[in-house]
């Protein structure tokens, strides 16, 4: 593999926040391209999305992490334990702290988190285009004192602001090591995944707040045809019958909005015509079935929801 000379460095760096903070839109800037979804809604990322980014020869594996938060339910569990395994796992953890809401109450339990994490950590406030310079730095003062970072980044994910400077510092400190991918890949996600995903995302967009989290989106065929095309089948579940009268929408034209949305998108990224076929089931209890579970990424927590 390229890469695989004692020269080389390779490290992996857990972005961990609270929902909203901007992880994922960090992720996509620092990537270069789209790899983890982006909603208004909270807690849309489900499970590690790792984005790979490989700088002379330094490869950094940024790991998307879910939103930490306080869990209701057992895929509420399922996501704050993967959030946690990620910072658990990496060299470095970089905090990212929505610099407009400030220090909440969700972040002082994220604070008390992050202090039994021994890896190095570093902060990082996002959304500074939008907060004055004197509370920023009260900020990044407060939460200093509040934890030990190596190092502290100002920048606006949306617009890129700062970001180079994240992504130099990480290539900078990662360790000696070969690379774990080859250096034109971006993601660790499969092409089938990236598509549920990207699906996801619309489905959210679309619907906005009439359909809960536990809706969730699986590719069942991901098939190459002769001509090259995608040919892509995939299923939203749900838990009600209400729920599905909702995607389908009236005469179906909310799923085929959702499809339309969806299809685009994925042949920007696959570069190739995809042919993507949606169909909606209600699945009562699919929030208790350990398959499901592992078709997301993400280990199933025992134990009462």
């Amino acid at each position: 593999m390229p890469g695989a000379d004692a020269d080389t460095t390779c490290g992996f760096v857990a972005l961990v926040g609270a929902p909203n903070a901007g992880k994922s839109t960090l992720l996509n800037s620092l990537v270069g391209t789209k790899v983890s979804i982006v909603t208004h809604k909270a807690q849309t990322t489900r499970a590690q999305i790792r984005g790979v980014v490989t700088t002379g020869t330094a490869q950094i594996i940024f790991i998307d992490t879910p939103g930490i938060f306080a869990p209701k339910r057992r895929l509420d569990r399922a996501m704050v334990n993967s959030a946690w395994t990620g910072a658990g796992d990496a060299d470095f953890v970089a905090f990212i702290v929505d610099a407009e809401r400030g220090i909440t109450p969700e972040l002082e339990a994220l604070i008390e988190g992050l202090t039994n994490i021994r890896h190095p950590k570093i902060l990082v406030l996002n959304k500074i285009d939008s907060v004055k310079r004197e509370s920023l730095l009260a900020l990044s003062e407060a939460l200093n004192k509040r934890l030990e970072f190596e190092q502290t980044f100002m920048i606006s994910a949306l617009n890129g602001d700062g970001v180079q400077d994240f992504l130099d510092w990480s290539a900078k400190r990662v360790p000696l090591g070969p690379w774990h991918f080859p250096e034109d890949q971006l993601t660790d996600l499969s092409l089938a995944l990236t598509a549920a995903e990207v699906t996801r995302e619309k489905l959210f967009l679309r619907i906005h707040d009439e359909i809960p989290y536990n809706a969730t989106v699986e590719t069942e065929r991901f098939q190459i045809q002769k001509d090259g095309s995608y040919r892509i089948d995939q299923v939203v579940y749900v838990t009600r019958d209400t729920h599905k009268k909702i995607v389908l929408g009236a005469g179906g034209q909310t799923i085929k909005s959702i499809g339309a949305d969806a299809r685009a998108e994925l042949m920007e990224m696959f570069e190739e015509k995809v042919h993507l076929f949606l169909f909606v089931k209600v699945r009562e209890n699919w929030g208790d079935d350990p398959g499901r579970y592992t078709e997301m990424g993400l280990e199933y927590p025992h134990g009462k929801n």
